[in-house]
C-alpha cells in the first residue's frame, strides 16, 4: 500500500498544471451553458418552441441529445450533456494511457518495475487517479450547474451523470492499454470508443419517439448501449433517477477488475496484439523528411478521414427526414424562419452547414494532432536522430507541416464528399456533392490557423506544446460554435478563427476573412520554420 501510495502521489504531481485545466474548463462550460439557456430562453414559450424543434428534428436530437421537458436545467441537460459526457471521456482517456502505455514507451515505468512491487501496482494507482479525478469533475460540474442558476438535485445528479461517463473511460482504456503496444494507437483506440459511444447514443436519439405535445423525447433501444445515453437517462431535471448509473459503475468495476489481471500476466512493454516488425530498409516514399512525415501520420489521418465519412454519411442520410418533418409541420416552418430570421435557405443546409463547420473542428483537430507529433519525436529521442542527420530544423519542421496541411484538406474534403454523396442519393441532387464538398473546404483556412499557431508554440515553448495544442483548439471550438449560445460578447466570439468562416451554402464566401486566415496561417507556419533554428532539443 505505501507504493501505492508514493506512486498514486507521483502521478497526481505530474497532472498537478493539466488535470484542473480540464476539469476546471468542463464544470466552467456547463455553468457557462447554465447561465445562457436561464439568459436567452428565461420564457417558456421560447423554451417550447426550441423543445418542438428539436424534438421533430432527428438531426438535431443526433447532434444535441434528447428534449426533457420545459424547465430551464432539462433545457441545459438537453444542450450541453452529450458534448460535455465526451469532454469527461476524452480527459479520462487521455489520463490512462499518459500513465500506463505512454511510460512503458518512455523508460519511466521500467524504473518503477526494477522495484519490489506487483506489475499491477502503477495501473492501480492510474485508475485510482482517474477516479479521483471524475470525483473532483463531479463536484465541480454540480457547482458550474448550481452557480449557472440550475437546483441543485438536478445539478448534482447531472454531474453524477458527467462523472459516470468519465469513469467509465478509465476501466474501458485501462483495458485497450493492455492490447495495444503504443501510447499512440492506445490514445487513438480509446479516443474512438468515446466517438463510437457519441455515435451510437446520436443514432438511437435520432430514432427515438417524441410525445404528442413535442417536449419530450423517448431513445430507441441504441442508446442503451452507450454510456453517454446511459448519463442521459439519468433525467436530472425532469424525473431524475440514479439507476442507469449502475449500469457505468458495474461497467468500470469489470473493466477495472480485467485490466488489472491482464497487466499481472504481461511482461513490461509487452502487449496482447503484437506491433509489426518493419522493413530492414525504407520504399523509396520514405526516404525523404516528407516521405517520413506522411508514414508517421497516415494511419492517424485514415482514421480521422474514416470517421468524418461516417459523421458526414449519417448527417446526409437525416437530411430527406428533417426535410420531410418540416414540410409535413408548417409551424416548425415558422418557427425555423424565425430563429433564422433572413434567410433564403432551406432546414437541410442549415443544417448541414452547421455540420460542416463541426467539420472543420474535426480538420483542424486532425492538423494539431499532426503537429503534435513533431513534440512526440522530439520527447522520445527520435528527433535528434534524425537531425544528426543533413536534415535542418527547418525543414523538418516544413515536412510536417505540409502533411498537416493535407491532412486539413482531406479531413475537409472527406466530409463535405460524403455529406453530399449522402443527400444526392437521397435527393437526385448530383450537384449536391460539389456543392458540400465545396462548402466543407471553406473552413480549411480557420483549422490551418490553429496548425500554425501550434507548430509555433512547439517552436517557441515544447513543453507546452501538447497542452496548449489542444487548449486553444477547445477555446476556438467554444468561442467560435458556442458563443452565441452562451450570448457571449462578440468581439470574444471574434478571436476564434471559426468564428470567421464561411457557412456555405447558408451565407456567402468571404473571401477577405478567408483570405486573413490564410495570411495569419502562413506568417505563423513561417515563424514558426525561423524561431526552430534558434533552440535547443529538449527532450
Amino acid at each position: 500500500m505505501r507504493a501505492f501510495g508514493h506512486l498514486l502521489a507521483a502521478q497526481a504531481r505530474r497532472d498537478r498544471w493539466l488535470l484542473p485545466i480540464w476539469i476546471l474548463g468542463i464544470g466552467l462550460l456547463g455553468g457557462a451553458i447554465g447561465t445562457a439557456i436561464s439568459g436567452q430562453f428565461a420564457d417558456v414559450a421560447e423554451r417550447a418552441s426550441i423543445a418542438a424543434l428539436a424534438s421533430a428534428n432527428p438531426a438535431f436530437l443526433f447532434l444535441r441529445g434528447l428534449p426533457d421537458g420545459l424547465s430551464i436545467g432539462a433545457l441545459a441537460f438537453f444542450q450541453s450533456f452529450s458534448f460535455i459526457g465526451v469532454l469527461a471521456g476524452f480527459m479520462s482517456t487521455f489520463l490512462v494511457v499518459r500513465h500506463t502505455r505512454a511510460d512503458e514507451e518512455l523508460g519511466r515505468a521500467e524504473l518503477v518495475g526494477s522495484t519490489p512491487i506487483r506489475r499491477s501496482t502503477a495501473l492501480a494507482a492510474t485508475i485510482a487517479l482517474g477516479v479521483i479525478a471524475n470525483l473532483l469533475l463531479i463536484v465541480v460540474v454540480a457547482v458550474g450547474y448550481i452557480v449557472g442558476g440550475l437546483p441543485a438535485g438536478g445539478s448534482i445528479t447531472a454531474a453524477l451523470a458527467v462523472g459516470s461517463v468519465g469513469l467509465f473511460f478509465v476501466g474501458a482504456t485501462a483495458v485497450v492499454v493492455q492490447f495495444l503496444p503504443s501510447g499512440r494507437a492506445s490514445n487513438g483506440v480509446a479516443a474512438a470508443l468515446v466517438g463510437a459511444a457519441y455515435l451510437t447514443r446520436g443514432i438511437g436519439d435520432a430514432l427515438g419517439t417524441p410525445n404528442a405535445q413535442l417536449t419530450r423525447v423517448t431513445p430507441s433501444g441504441l442508446s442503451w448501449l452507450s454510456p453517454i445515453g446511459w448519463g442521459q437517462a439519468t433525467r436530472p431535471f425532469s424525473e431524475p433517477t440514479l439507476a442507469p448509473l449502475v449500469l457505468s459503475s458495474a461497467g468500470f468495476g469489470l473493466l477495472a477488475i480485467a485490466a488489472l489481471t491482464l497487466r499481472s500476466r504481461r511482461d513490461l512493454g509487452a502487449s496482447l496484439v503484437p506491433e509489426r516488425r518493419g522493413r530492414p530498409g525504407a520504399r523509396l516514399g520514405g526516404r525523404s523528411v516528407l516521405g517520413l512525415a506522411w508514414r508517421l501520420q497516415r494511419s492517424t489521418l485514415l482514421g480521422w478521414c474514416i470517421g468524418v465519412a461516417v459523421l458526414g454519411s449519417i448527417a446526409g442520410g437525416l437530411g430527406p427526414v428533417v426535410a420531410e418533418a418540416v414540410e409535413g409541420n408548417p409551424s416548425l416552418s415558422n418557427l425555423i424562419a424565425n430563429l433564422v430570421p433572413g434567410t433564403t435557405a432551406d432546414v437541410v443546409h442549415i443544417f448541414t452547414s452547421a455540420l460542416l463547420g463541426i467539420g472543420g473542428v474535426l480538420a483542424g483537430a486532425a492538423g494539431v494532432q499532426a503537429v503534435l507529433r513533431l513534440r512526440a519525436e522530439e520527447a522520445e529521442g527520435r528527433a535528434e536522430l534524425l537531425l544528426a542527420t543533413p536534415v535542418s530544423r527547418p525543414r523538418w519542421v516544413g515536412a510536417t507541416l505540409v502533411v498537416a496541411t493535407g491532412s486539413v484538406l482531406a479531413v475537409c474534403t472527406v466530409i463535405g464528399t460524403v455529406t453530399g454523396i449522402a443527400i444526392a442519393n437521397s435527393s437526385g441532387d448530383v450537384a449536391a456533392v460539389a456543392r458540400f464538398s465545396g462548402a466543407a473546404l471553406a473552413h480549411t483556412p480557420a483549422a490551418l490557423v490553429f496548425v500554425a499557431i501550434t507548430a509555433l508554440v512547439f517552436a517557441i515553448v515544447p513543453r507546452l506544446t501538447i497542452p496548449l495544442g489542444w487548449g486553444l483548439l477547445v477555446i476556438g471550438l467554444v468561442l467560435g460554435q458556442f458563443g452565441a449560445l452562451l450570448q457571449l460578447p462578440e468581439w470574444l466570439q471574434n478571436i476564434s478563427p471559426f468564428h470567421h468562416s464561411s457557412a456555405l451554402p447558408v451565407e456567402d464566401l468571404n473571401v477577405a476573412a478567408a483570405s486573413v486566415l490564410l495570411a495569419t496561417a502562413v506568417l505563423g507556419a513561417a515563424l514558426a520554420m525561423v524561431v526552430i533554428r534558434r533552440r535547443d532539443l529538449v527532450s
